[in-house]
């Protein structure tokens, strides 16, 4: 009788691959040949679709890799679409922005009026497990110096204050507030997912209950030159990135974290990015005024400090709400002023937004608009050296939140103070930046 185990036997070990095996010599040749055959047909599989899009040098290095890494790559060429590359070419054909006219927005005073009114309102929704928040931390810090996530860049002067702490503080704030935990889905990607989560873990989730941490994944897109040939990250890797911030309620769905929101019966996402330490998240204000006006999306935003100012600004686009970002406003849309006489495009977004669960279900059926981003790409050069480009060098491919925005019927612009809501993290120096944020901070009364 033939010992029966699952040990890795020396021939099949050259292909990287744990099988099963019967430890007689002709049934380890047997198996060896089959793996060896199951990778080829992998192979020109791969080889195939590669050429009918013309990217067959994402194979210039495949004989010098490991078997695992040739396992990577392979699997990596089958689950990427492709496709999206073409659209480099004609991008100035993509997304043709419509009609731009003014939106109301539900300013300070508005909202001081009925205080009282909205937070009980959201409150009352939280308290039932209503409200979840969706932090979008799929980043790098590369533009803070640091290859780390973004979330854990350390912004503290006399002790540590990391990104993800003040997030998890500011909402701590409403968990208090509330007397009842508020789920907290955290999107990652394949950059940055497990030192995300071994940093949550290394910090006691900074006094959040874990039970009510969820943490996903982000869909990547491959990321390509001017041509639209896709680079290549290492020689086993193509380049890609997250696919924007539009797309991480699909995101939500191919994890099946959508489906653990709708068992636990949570209605309504808070979603916000990571680069902004002073928000304030699941507000119960802002939750109960977009609930009491039966908008379908609520949108925070803050007086803009300059028509030029670098933020996306609230409109209305063919009738719909929308938002025209930074470099699509033009000399007239910044000129342009309400019925009052102030400024009309005059209330930039901070990426804070309530949307319906139930409306998200539907418009991800739809086919969101792709939209080409130029960016600085790191890349293998000919000899197969890595190299970081200090400009522009490529194309990336995102779904934005604007688009799910105007998918809705209508929306809630609402007002909050600047400097208490809006530090945002982008530069290491300058505008935007860490050393903005940090006197952003001791502003409002936080110790760093």
């Amino acid at each position: 009788m033939v010992e029966f185990s699952h040990r890795l036997c020396n021939q099949c070990r050259v292909l990287g691959q744990t099988v099963t095996v019967y430890h007689h010599p002709d049934n380890i040749v047997r198996t060896y040949l089959q793996v060896k055959k199951e990778m080829n047909m992998e192979y020109q599989e791969a080889y195939r679709k590669l050429e009918a899009y013309g990217q067959l040098h994402v194979l210039k290095y495949f004989e010098e890799l490991s078997s695992g890494e040739k396992e990577a790559l392979l699997e990596q060429i089958e689950n990427t679409d492709f496709k999206v590359l073409e659209k480099c070419l004609h991008r100035e054909e993509l997304n043709p922005r419509g009609v731009i006219t003014p939106i109301e927005v539900m300013q300070l005073a508005q909202i001081e009026k009925r205080r009282e009114e909205f937070t009980q309102i959201g409150l009352d929704a939280i308290r039932a497990g209503k409200v979840g928040a969706v932090l979008l931390a799929g980043g790098m810090g590369t533009r803070l110096g640091s290859d780390a996530p973004k979330g854990v860049y350390n912004i503290g002067l006399t002790k540590e204050v990391f990104i993800f702490q003040r997030l998890v503080e500011n909402l701590l704030e409403v968990v208090r507030q509330a007397d009842a935990w508020i789920p907290l889905y955290v999107m990652t990607s394949d950059k940055n997912h497990e030192a995300t989560t071994s940093f949550f873990r290394e910090k006691n989730y900074f006094g959040y209950d874990p039970d009510y941490v969820t943490f996903f994944m982000q869909e990547m897109a491959p990321a390509a030159d001017r041509n639209g040939k896709v680079y290549m990250e290492e020689k086993y890797k193509m380049s890609t990135s997250p696919n924007g911030n539009g797309g991480w309620f699909l995101s939500m769905i191919k994890w099946g974290v959508a489906d653990k929101i709708k068992a636990a019966g949570v209605e309504w996402l808070n979603v916000f990015s990571v680069d902004n330490v002073l928000q304030r998240i699941a507000d119960p204000c802002f939750v109960g005024a977009t609930i009491a006006t039966d908008s379908a999306v609520g949108a925070k935003v803050v007086r803009k400090n300059a028509p030029d100012e670098k933020v996306g600004a609230m409109c209305l686009e063919d009738g719909r709400p929308s938002i025209v970002e930074y470099y699509d406003m033009t000399e007239e849309l910044m000129n342009a002023v309400d019925a009052q006489g102030e400024p009309a495009y005059n209330f930039g977004v901070i990426l804070n937004y309530l949307f319906r669960e139930k409306d998200l279900e539907e418009i991800v059926e739809k086919k969101l608009p792709l939209h080409v981003v130029e960016k600085k790409i790191p890349y293998l050069d000919e000899e197969g050296r890595l190299v970081k480009p200090e400009s522009p060098n490529g194309y990336k491919f995102e779904q934005l939140v604007l688009d799910l925005i105007h998918e809705l019927g209508s929306c809630l612009p609402y007002e909050v103070v600047r400097n208490h809501e809006f530090a945002p993290i982008k530069n290491r120096t300058g505008i935007d930046s860490v050393e903005s944020a940090r006197e952003l901070c001791r502003e409002n009364g936080i110790a760093l």
